[in-house]
């Protein structure tokens, strides 16, 4: 990955570092990731205006993101049935290198965060990296040294009902992005504003 910051437009506030972003994963210090000014208050001008509209974010959510009727998982073993989980993109992703892409996996199933530390358990922790090493690190996808994963603390979560975790690629390919989340694009692309 580069070693170059790039600045986030409409603000002073740089980019977080590739490097600097692997750092604070690993750390699990990512209360660190953040917005720019700018598009911090586009996010919270249209979670302002989706409440209003839909009543929740996971009305929102559940309803014009994921498509999802129902959000009872199978009961099959996790990640196996790709019914209960949907990849997208992050509809306003943090203010990171450009080269990045921010991809959510939203799952029907919970994931078990251990009670004394708050952090995912090793066993989910180990599913989800199978789980990612074979869903991202395929012959047309990235290389796993181009791609960390996390999953945001309880008080970090803007959306707290349904459950998913963060997958950050760098410099994967469109046609892969395009493939692995459908078509989707962040909402944050198609929003005007006010």
């Amino acid at each position: 990955m580069p070693s170059s910051v790039h600045t986030t437009p409409g603000t002073t506030t740089p980019g977080i570092l590739d490097q600097k972003s692997k750092a604070l994963v690993n750390a699990n210090r990512i209360d660190i990731f953040q917005r720019s000014p700018l598009e911090l208050r586009r996010y919270l001008q249209y979670m302002f205006k989706l409440k209003q509209r839909y009543g929740s974010v996971l009305s929102f959510v559940q309803q014009e993101r994921l498509h999802w009727k129902s959000i009872s998982p199978s009961a099959d073993p996790l990640f196996t049935n790709s019914d209960d989980y949907t990849i997208l993109y992050n509809d306003w992703p943090y203010g990171i290198d450009r080269d990045i892409t921010h991809l959510v996996v939203w799952t029907k199933f919970l994931l078990d965060d251990d009670p004394e530390t708050g952090f995912l358990t090793t066993e989910h922790r180990n599913l989800i990296e199978d789980f990612v090493q074979g869903t991202f690190c395929t012959d047309d996808g990235i290389s796993r040294e181009n791609l960390i994963w996390f999953k945001n603390w309880k008080s970090l979560k803007s959306v707290h009902a349904l459950e998913h975790f963060h997958v950050m690629l760098y410099r994967a390919s469109p046609e892969f992005l395009k493939r692995i989340t459908n078509g989707d694009r962040p909402t944050s692309a198609t929003v005007t504003d006010p």
